[in-house]
């Protein structure tokens, strides 16, 4: 089912789980998710209809073969890690309660 309103995790940056691999991407597991948003909000339509968009098909060969079961469903979110773009189920990321932060701000400790 498409989405009506915005993920309420766009805008944050959130850690993908440790488990989750991408055979692109080294360390994608634990890696910081910075979401924009639903897939379908981005796209205007399901991951599952975006023909020939790399992004998707990535993620439909990722998930395809991951071992860990993912729904194949549209609770999917695009963002980025590092500077490339992405899709990850909601499934993939750690719980946003407690690894969820706004842009902008980071659980970091301060140095003076």
């Amino acid at each position: 089912m498409l989405h009506n309103d915005p993920s309420p995790l766009a805008g944050t940056t959130v850690r993908i789980k440790e488990h989750v691999t991408h055979a692109q991407v080294d360390n994608f597991g634990g890696a910081e998710f910075r979401v924009e948003d639903w897939w379908d909000c981005v796209s205007g339509d399901s991951w599952m209809n975006a023909k020939g968009n790399p992004a998707c098909l990535v993620y439909a060969m990722r998930t395809g073969s991951a071992t860990y079961g993912v729904p194949m469903d549209d609770e999917v979110l695009y963002g980025k890690v590092g500077g490339f773009g992405h899709l990850l189920h909601i499934s993939e990321l750690e719980d946003k309660d407690t690894n969820a932060t706004q842009t902008g701000e980071t659980n970091e400790p301060t140095t003076s």
